[in-house]
């Protein structure tokens, strides 16, 4: 996790998720990556994955808009992650 002003008035956060194996990091991807940011401008996000760790880059103009972006974001990787306990490991296919 890292916080930085990414120069020219811009914020930047950065994290970093390990999951148990690359399939469940692809699923968490997939699952995430739909949720669009409610606001046109000032904020984007990139999330991919490298093996078994999800990466996710914010980037905004205003600490408030970066705050409530990643604590949406956290709020709804939660529930990805307490889904896929839930369901277990995924099965290899």
């Amino acid at each position: 996790m890292a916080a930085t002003d990414g120069g020219a008035n811009q914020l930047e956060f950065s994290l970093d998720v390990p999951f148990p194996s690359s399939r469940e990091a692809e699923i968490a991807l997939r699952s995430l990556s739909p949720d669009r940011e409610p606001r046109k401008g000032g904020i984007r996000k990139q999330l991919t994955v490298s093996g078994s760790k999800l990466s996710v880059k914010w980037s905004a103009d205003e600490a408030r808009i970066l705050r409530v972006s990643v604590n949406s974001f956290l709020d709804h990787l939660s529930l990805v992650l307490e889904t896929m306990e839930m369901f277990g490991p995924p099965v290899s296919q």
